[in-house]
């Protein structure tokens, strides 16, 4: 509701919203305040400008989340409800991009996860092989190759590296690493906790950073899946270099920056949405 009968809604009342907002999902877009509340861009961007003075929010491209330290891992189960929409989209459009007879590496994360039920989905699952470190993604691939079987149809190959379990179930460290070094594969699709322009993809947890490092060298082709919500958020440490991406793809425009470096480096911009555009 924009007014109440007392008139405009008062600055208290638009940043309890956004803070109600934040606490609900992880994080708030500036476009769903305006259209909630019935107030200026301007003004709710004044308003989140306010928050994060408090420390309240954190400021990301187009909106407000959560706020957490470079080295603070989120949970899954926490991730998994935000932005369910817009990482659907993401998962379809990247998965996309696979053809019959390719290998493929999946990392953690909640948008790995829209893309491995979307690989579930294509007509050539069967001819696919695909290795994962992320445990729900590693589930969803063999219950769909499990109801290929019981239908008397080929499944497809999912290999799930060993190693120690994260907050974001995905498994890393030492026996990860030493999964993924040597294999070579056409694609790896990566989730990220942030993502900047100048510096590339990055997480909190160092042995999540150094397994995804290990995935992206086996890749001919790395594709960042990123919801807009991660667009100016910090890891604690870099484990793929932006000029080391070959496909950003993303729910939105992600802005100046991000496009100039994507001249620079030859990165493809896909953007769900754009095709129908």
């Amino acid at each position: 509701m924009p007014t109440d009968s007392a008139g405009p809604l008062l600055a208290r009342q638009r940043q309890d919203h956004i803070l109600a907002q934040v606490a609900q999902h992880g994080g708030v877009r500036v476009a769903d305040v305006v259209e909630a509340l019935g107030v200026s861009e301007m003004t709710v961007r004044r308003d989140i400008t306010d928050l994060v003075a408090r420390g309240l929010v954190d400021r990301v491209h187009g909106g407000a989340v959560a706020t957490a330290g470079a080295a603070e891992e989120p949970y899954f189960r926490t991730k998994i409800d935000q932005h369910p929409d817009q990482k659907a989209a993401i998962g379809t459009l990247a998965a996309a991009r696979v053809r019959p007879g390719d290998s493929l590496a999946l990392s953690g994360g909640t948008t790995t996860l829209a893309v491995a039920h979307a690989i579930a989905r294509l007509p050539h699952l069967a001819t696919l092989t695909v290795i994962t470190n992320s445990l729900p993604a590693a589930q969803v691939l063999h219950d769909a190759g499990e109801q290929a079987r019981t239908e008397s149809r080929p499944a497809p190959t999912v290999i799930l590296t060993g190693g120690e379990r994260t907050r974001s179930d995905a498994l890393v460290g030492l026996v990860a690493v030493e999964a993924l070094q040597g294999l070579q594969v056409e694609w790896a699709f990566l989730g990220a906790h942030g993502f900047d322009p100048e510096i590339g993809l990055m997480t909190p947890n160092l042995a999540e950073a150094a397994t995804n490092t290990a995935m992206v060298a086996g890749a001919r082709t790395p594709v960042a899946v990123l919801d807009a919500s991660k667009w100016g958020v910090l890891g604690l440490r870099t484990f793929c270099p932006v000029q080391d991406l070959a496909v950003l793809v993303t729910d939105r425009d992600p802005g100046e920056a991000t496009r100039a470096a994507a001249d620079r480096h030859g990165i493809l911009l896909d953007v769900a949405g754009e095709e129908d555009r």
